[in-house]
């Protein structure tokens, strides 16, 4: 496939899926475009995904950071992640690895390869095809300035945890980490970066 027809993506972030209880919600965002993709993933993935996100390290690698430390010691290099096949409410992926001298092309599922992309800084790339049938555009965010999709995620989340001080989040958020507890460090981690932004 020539490059004109592949279209190129970055992770925009993760919300609840609202097609499947106990879901969520990877969204992609096409570079230079508006198009948002959704493909909906699994808690773990989810977890795995958002800690990266976050710049969140865990005590312990996750299985996601063991796969690149276990590639990178033996010299293979993540190329690309290519979702080439969207079929039945699935997207279908592909990785390409190189050690310089060959270059290697495995199946993957997507959630899988876009916890592998965000450690190794990989590209994502995409069909038009694909962007065409699963992609949608978020229009309120041109035509109304008060619609602020962070509203929508802060709704979700524990309202106490925003009135917390910066150093009562990180003590929280130490204490997440210690108890494996990715998903509420994620949360709570949003929640420090804005307030640290705030200050300045």
């Amino acid at each position: 496939m020539s490059d004109n027809q592949r279209i190129r993506l970055k992770v925009l972030g993760i919300s609840y899926s609202q097609i499947q209880s106990g879901a969520y919600a990877l969204i992609l965002a096409q570079v230079d475009g508006p198009y948002r993709i959704p493909v909906v993933i699994g808690a773990s993935e989810a977890q795995s995904i958002a800690i990266r996100l976050e710049s969140i390290i865990p005590p312990r690698p996750m299985t996601h950071d063991l796969f690149v430390s276990f590639a990178h010691a033996f010299g293979v290099k993540l190329k690309e992640v290519f979702i080439y096949k969207f079929e039945d409410g699935i997207f279908s992926s592909e990785l390409t690895f190189t050690d310089g001298d060959r270059t290697i092309v495995l199946d993957s599922r997507t959630s899988d390869a876009i916890g592998i992309a965000l450690r190794t800084k990989s590209p994502i790339y995409t069909t038009k095809d694909i962007l065409d049938e699963t992609g949608f555009i978020l229009e309120e965010t041109e035509t109304d300035d008060s619609h602020n999709p962070e509203d929508e995620e802060n709704m979700t989340e524990n309202p106490k945890l925003e009135n917390y001080a910066v150093e009562e989040l990180e003590r929280t958020l130490e204490k997440l980490i210690a108890q494996e507890n990715y998903e509420e460090a994620a949360k709570v981690s949003e929640i420090l970066n804005r307030k640290r932004n705030d200050r300045h």
